[in-house]
């Protein structure tokens, strides 16, 4: 079998004719997937025991005449920050090598009651800190599309596996950009659903207040049926939302005619490369599609960077001091004190991006400086919010760039933190607001990179975006 070349709608139409099994495909999907990994390093680890596990079920229900679900047999690939019961999930870090689960993320329970098959778990920045993948304790990512480049990150080895046609479709987690920059640095689809939108019982925590767990796919339609299957309300996270879940990918037809879509001009002033151009072209897309584009303005926008790495390193700090060597992380071996045992393993076993982050963000909540920085940039995430909710009442969906440049070269950036900080400077703004956006593939530039349009529409309207998306996949974009 081709796997690359598979969609969902292409294995559930084969397994219902019967022309493979579940099974089948699981272990033709376990070969390509780890004969394909050293190229671009995707994956820390495959799970062939639980994946063929999981297609025995998937034929068992099909033998039995059930609906095996709308994943039935799907290859998935899952970002190593989601808990998976049985399978190591290090979250790319030194500190939870060997760390095995008790218990399963509400996402991947769900992914697998749809019938999706987990062949391994995805590389990525060590807990979800960075934009390129390079921050993993396991080796960085490179990008299939050209493996001189990153992938992007957080999330890039989901994004690199969909790309890599090593899985059908996968699961990241977005924070502040971290599924739609690897998606459109990859050519593929992202999606960051509305922040509660699904459970985060089982995702590592970042920042608690930012954190979602969104698909990967090559296409819109396969990207709105994994979030269908993952959406809902969760008795486990008090901050999933009891909103009823539509089908997706049932709702995308009907056009965008006569939908008005916003252009943010802050995003634009300063976008001169090709990303813009591809960008403006794009925008023509819609046009000719019937859409009214109109100009819009997101004020706030300017003051995102700062506030989201106040907000977000203020949350890691918290979160990430139960990772102290005296549970379940590693601990170290030098240490004669219990002081020394805190110090020396958290040391020992944190990367230089997540020290820093620690840092900054104890110093943002420490006693002087709290009202100063965290306070207000509290209440500079609510202007951006507020932003967006004006905009919302004049178009149906926004549109704009995901990054300002295409995937960089691999170590461009590493010395220059700042610098890979802006590289998320378009996809910030969504996450504060708590809005869904998403990344859709808007063509290559003159040297083959792939470039992203970013889709964003108003909380839980995952509907209008997923039509919006679909309409310009339809149409091939900005060809």
């Amino acid at each position: 079998m081709d796997i690359a070349s598979l969609s969902i709608d292409s294995i559930r139409e084969g397994l219902l004719s019967r022309r493979f099994s579940a099974a089948e495909l699981a272990a033709d999907a376990l070969r390509f997937a780890e004969a394909a990994n050293p190229e671009t390093g995707a994956y820390l680890r495959f799970s062939p025991e639980r994946a063929l596990a999981s297609a025995r079920r998937v034929d068992e229900r099909i033998a039995r005449g059930e609906d095996p679900g709308p994943l039935a047999g799907v290859p998935v690939a899952v970002k190593d920050v989601i808990l998976t019961k049985g399978v190591t999930t290090t979250c790319g870090s030194k500190l939870l090598a060997g760390y095995v689960p008790p218990y399963d993320a509400t996402a991947v329970v769900r992914m697998e009651e749809a019938g999706g098959v987990i062949l391994g778990k995805t590389n990525c920045d060590e807990f979800a800190m960075g934009s390129s993948t390079e921050n993993s304790a396991f080796g960085p990512v490179r990008n299939p599309v050209a493996l001189d480049r990153v992938p992007g990150g957080s999330s890039g080895g989901s994004a690199a596996a969909v790309a890599q046609g090593t899985a059908v479709v996968a699961l990241g987690s977005d924070t502040g950009g971290s599924i739609r920059q690897p998606a459109s640095f990859c050519g593929v689809v992202g999606v960051t659903p509305t922040y509660g939108r699904v459970s985060r019982f089982g995702l590592t925590a970042f920042a608690s207040s930012l954190d979602h767990i969104g698909p990967f796919a090559r296409n819109v339609k396969d990207a709105a049926t994994l979030l269908r299957a993952i959406a809902g309300r969760d008795v486990r996270d008090s901050t999933s939302a009891g909103v009823p879940v539509p089908d997706y990918a049932a709702l995308p037809g009907g056009g965008v005619k006569g939908l008005k879509l916003g252009l943010p001009r802050e995003y634009l002033k300063d976008l001169k490369s090709e990303t813009g151009a591809l960008i403006s072209g794009g925008v023509d897309a819609f046009q000719r599609l019937g859409c009214e584009v109109r100009e819009i303005s997101l004020p706030s926008t300017d003051y995102a960077i700062a506030c989201y790495y106040i907000i977000a390193t203020a949350e890691a700090s918290s979160n990430l001091a139960r990772f102290d060597g005296v549970r379940y992380t590693s601990r170290s071996a030098s240490s004669e004190t219990l002081a020394d045992m805190y110090r020396n393993s958290r040391g020992e076993g944190f990367g230089a991006e997540c020290k820093r982050r620690i840092m900054l963000g104890t110093y943002v909540l420490s006693a002087g400086y709290y009202d100063a920085y965290y306070l207000k940039a509290q209440k500079a995430r609510a202007l951006i919010a507020g932003d967006f909710a004006r905009a919302f009442e004049e178009v149906d969906a926004i549109v704009a760039p995901v990054s300002p440049f295409p995937a960089f070269k691999l170590g461009e950036k590493v010395d220059d933190p700042l610098a890979m900080y802006l590289s998320d400077i378009y996809t910030i703004t969504g996450s504060l607001a708590g809005i869904p956006c998403m990344s859709v593939p808007c063509g290559k530039t003159a040297g083959g990179l792939p470039v992203g349009m970013q889709i964003l529409a108003t909380h839980f309207g995952e509907p209008v975006m997923f039509r919006v998306a679909s309409a310009f996949e339809q149409a091939g974009g900005v060809n």
